[in-house]
């Protein structure tokens, strides 16, 4: 599982060879936080795919947070143009990636944003 969990993160991530060894550490910890969610009595292979998926796009969400700055955003030579994502696209996609996470989970672990309170009558 963590393989497929390493190889559908670098494919969100667009991590290069070098970035590897943080992204594998990254997954390893995503897959740690959801299992530790999962609803008492559940493990990740009842949750089919979509724990593979929710761990790999959150581990891709944090690998933005690592890589340093400074990037040029747009760089043109000649007939060669080339593009980067600013920051703020940057921190839009990762969150989108965390949302995305967080709907394929959501039929397997306890939610964080809730509690409950007795009232009395």
């Amino acid at each position: 599982m963590s393989g497929d969990i390493l190889m559908l993160a670098q494919a969100a991530s667009g991590a290069g060879e070098e970035e590897l060894p943080l992204l594998q550490t990254l997954c390893e910890a995503a897959r740690r936080r959801w299992e530790a969610r999962l609803r008492p009595g559940m493990v990740p292979e009842d949750c089919g795919a979509a724990f593979t998926c929710a761990a790999a796009f959150t581990a891709a969400a944090d690998l933005p947070g690592s890589r340093g700055g400074g990037a040029a955003i747009a760089f043109t030579a000649g007939d060669v143009s080339v593009k980067g994502r600013t920051a703020a696209d940057a921190a839009a996609l990762a969150q989108e990636l965390r949302r995305t996470a967080a709907r394929l989970m959501a039929p397997y672990v306890e939610a964080e944003d809730f509690c409950f309170r007795g009232v009395r009558g």
